[in-house]
């Protein structure tokens, strides 16, 4: 069978096969009123022919443990039990498809507060839904952003527990895989990277300081997480800049720290937290990043950016760079993506009956 539609188990949770679906915002949620932040029919529609389409794994877009939390007004949210018994069909009808149901818990930090990307994604204030965003120090993410409000320590101790209670939510909800976003300039991300953290108490400065609350988050996480069940963490690997932010280095010394706090998958992303940065994209090109984690840690990880082909896919879980391959846009394009390239390779993905005569 090809590798990339060989099995995964992580704990005693077993993922049919190494095509995942990246978390991508929708923004599509209800801004206001009683089911602020709860899926609706785009998303069980969105999700639902991704499952039926073969993908092994999905894990959903950006969903905030808070209201301030969100990157838009019309994000999801896991900070209600509304919000969990809108989850609960979407997360039935992927199970009942042979597809793992995933949850991104996020805090989007500095960059909340913003339009839908269509709408040009500039930041919004209350008169369209918006707030005041939060962060770890009071610096912008760039000219047209506002400043966000320092975060005290108590309140820091606040949105730890935040990312607690969502995941407990997370798991009544239906979902198997629990996944941090530290990724794409978000607020743990914010944490780790000098670039945005310029704090001089037990949270910033040193390496250490800076990575004290994203391991407290995991930590909160893990605690409430069923044992048997994993977590996943999404690392921007790189700034991109040649001086003052995250890198790589400090990604594979974080994978170790990450691994020995229960993580037990490393989502390796790269951006977002630098803005006017210059990122050489390409096909693959973040995969470098994964693999590095992959050869210097015991950490499986995923890779992810401009995965479109079944050959490339399969090289680079088959050359033992990932252990899965993460689609975004491709997935977009093409829901059945995971069936076609099993067609392509040799491999196998569940069909369902109603479409028996694809096969």
């Amino acid at each position: 069978m090809s590798t990339l539609f060989q099995p995964l188990t992580l704990r005693e949770t077993t993922i049919p096969n190494r095509v995942w679906m990246t978390p991508m915002c929708q923004y599509s949620a209800e801004s206001e009123g009683p089911l602020t932040g709860a899926p609706n029919d785009w998303h069980l529609a969105h999700y639902g022919a991704r499952a039926t389409g073969g993908t092994g794994l999905i894990v959903t877009e950006a969903t905030a443990v808070s209201p301030e939390g969100r990157i838009s007004p019309y994000d999801l949210g896991l900070w209600n039990d509304t919000q969990v018994e809108a989850f609960r069909r979407i997360t039935r009808f992927l199970v009942a498809q042979g597809t793992v149901p995933g949850v991104q818990l996020a805090h989007a930090g500095r960059k909340a507060s913003t339009e839908r990307t269509w709408k040009g994604g500039a930041p919004i204030g209350p008169e369209a839904h918006g707030w005041q965003p939060l962060g770890p120090s009071p610096v912008a993410f760039d000219a047209r952003h506002p400043v966000p409000t320092e975060l005290t320590v108590e309140r820091i101790g606040e949105i730890v527990a935040q990312f607690a209670a969502a995941a407990r939510r997370a798991h009544t909800a239906g979902f198997e895989v629990v996944e941090v976003h530290g990724a794409h300039g978000y607020l743990i991300n914010q944490f780790l990277s000098p670039h945005s953290n310029h704090r001089t108490d037990a949270y910033g400065g040193s390496y250490e300081n800076r990575t004290r609350f994203a391991l407290e988050v995991v930590d909160a996480v893990r605690e409430v997480w069923p044992d048997d069940k994993p977590v996943f963490f999404r690392i921007s690997a790189t700034d991109w800049l040649t001086d003052g932010g995250w890198t790589v280095d400090d990604t594979v010394r974080f994978a170790h720290d990450l691994h020995a706090h229960g993580i037990d998958l490393l989502d390796v992303s790269t951006g977002g937290n630098a803005a006017g940065v210059t990122i050489p994209t390409g096909p693959g090109y973040q995969v470098p990043f994964a693999a590095r984690v992959k050869a210097e840690t015991r950490l499986p990880v995923s890779a992810v950016g401009l995965i479109t082909e079944a050959g490339q896919a399969q090289k680079i879980v088959a050359n033992g760079e990932a252990d899965a391959v993460m689609l975004g846009r491709e997935l977009l394009r093409n829901p059945s993506w995971a069936r076609q390239t099993a067609r392509e390779l040799g491999g196998e993905v569940r069909v369902p009956d109603p479409y028996h005569r694809s096969v």
